[in-house]
């Protein structure tokens, strides 16, 4: 189970070990996708087609569903399954739609006036993993703010399924979305496809979504490689737990496992003030894992996972920060004082009774989160994502008076005439 660590002991070192994930320092995951990359780049089509065949065993005669197809998968997933995702379609847009604000004019100075307007990114990549687990929640938490936004195009990815079709679940979030068609393209080949365009598959401007190690390395390198740019580096998922006396150990043990299952390469750490609690965590641990379908994966996470023995709540918040965890829950009985206390986290879920679970489909917030300590850097999906704010300014024939002379002198020190010229000619 989760072996310990008590804080106490640890120096800065032993800290920055711990708090490094995913490192790939021998740079074979780097290899691998460059290969990639520079087959789909090359071969287009031909190369995403061999790629589904090598790694989703899946034979393709086209690339793609279009809305018929979509439409009779989507139709033929019970009613309670569709009234659940219609419900998280709703909370999410609800959550996301207050986000969108347009700003006031400044006047900087008398006849000087200066404003930002929002503009939505025109074609937008979203990428629904779909190896190991079929996320339909991921496409409602990309295509809706993608919508709202207001993107004239949007290119959905995702692995097909064996049967060459998509999962009916993802279907009926592109019915929801009213998006007509789907690539069945996965992995870092999808993320190729998108930044550089292939005979089927339209070139993007912006690529969003989680993924594998794969996935977050080909964003990286294509985002260096072209004009395209990505959301944030999302890898393997991961939560971080900090829990006092108070923490239901059942609880804790069931949060930790529901990132586990994720994947093999994903962690869950749990940072506690009481050695007892970390006991019976492990043992919640060893009962609910044995009820998982997918108990393999959870255990090879929890194998890469570990405790942290804090002394106190102040010292579990600073191992947390250093860590900056993708999701971060404060299952304490006080938690409002150590809000302020959060310096770096994707997505923050508070007291006993906020599962991540929630943030992960239904609750409104956004689940396509920072990993890998980039919480320290980076935010979480938004609306603000798939827009660009464009600054603008006017200046008035008492504006020219007021900035002129400041302009120039400006100018004059940096030793750039032609830009002191511009103003010098309109006083």
């Amino acid at each position: 189970m989760l072996k310990t660590y008590p804080y106490s002991t640890l120096s800065e070192t032993d800290i920055q070990r711990l708090i490094t994930r995913n490192a790939d320092e021998s740079l074979q995951v780097t290899d691998v996708v460059l290969d990639i990359i520079s087959n789909v780049r090359t071969g287009g089509d031909s190369s995403l087609k061999e790629l589904a065949q090598k790694f989703d065993k899946v034979s393709l005669d086209t690339l793609y569903l279009d809305k018929s197809e979509i439409e009779d998968l989507a139709m033929r997933i019970p009613r309670e399954q569709q009234r659940a995702l219609e419900i998280a379609f709703q909370n999410i847009h609800r959550f996301h739609s207050i986000q969108v604000k347009r700003e006031r004019v400044v006047e900087t100075m008398p006849g000087v006036k200066c404003w930002r307007e929002i503009r939505p990114i025109e074609k937008v990549g979203l990428y629904i993993p779909g190896g190991s687990a079929v996320l339909p929640s991921t496409l409602l938490m990309l295509g809706i703010p993608a919508r709202i936004a207001g993107c004239k195009e949007i290119v959905v990815c995702s692995p097909p399924q064996k049967d060459g079709k998509i999962n009916g679940y993802v279907a009926y979030c592109l019915h929801l979305l009213k998006i007509e068609r789907i690539y069945l393209v996965g992995g870092a080949q999808a993320v190729a496809a998108m930044a550089f365009g292939t005979e089927t598959i339209p070139k993007v401007d912006k690529i969003f979504g989680p993924g594998n190690q794969f996935v977050t390395k080909a964003k990286s390198l294509v985002q260096s490689m072209t004009n395209v740019s990505i959301d944030m580096p999302a890898g393997p998922s991961e939560v971080l737990v900090i829990a006092d006396e108070t923490a239901n150990p059942t609880f804790v043990a069931a949060d930790l496992l529901a990132q586990a299952e994720h994947g093999a390469d994903s962690q869950a750490i749990l940072v506690a003030t009481t050695e007892s609690l970390i006991e019976r965590v492990n043992q919640e641990l060893v009962q609910q894992l044995a009820q998982l379908p997918r108990q393999d994966i959870a255990q090879k996470a929890i194998e890469n996972s570990y405790a942290i023995l804090a002394n106190n709540l102040e010292d579990a918040m600073k191992f947390s920060n250093s860590y900056a965890p993708e999701h971060l829950l404060l299952e304490v009985a006080e938690w409002e004082p150590l809000t302020r206390r959060i310096l770096n986290a994707g997505s923050v879920f508070l007291g006993h009774l906020t599962p991540e679970s929630a943030g992960d489909y239904a609750s409104g917030t956004n689940h396509t989160l920072p990993t890998s300590g980039y919480a320290r850097a980076y935010s979480g999906v938004s609306v603000d994502s798939f827009v660009k704010k464009i600054t603008f300014q006017h200046i008035n024939e008492e504006g020219i008076k007021q900035i002129g002379a400041t302009v120039e002198i400006l100018a004059e020190l940096e030793g750039l005439q032609a830009h002191k010229n511009a103003v010098t000619v309109r006083k």
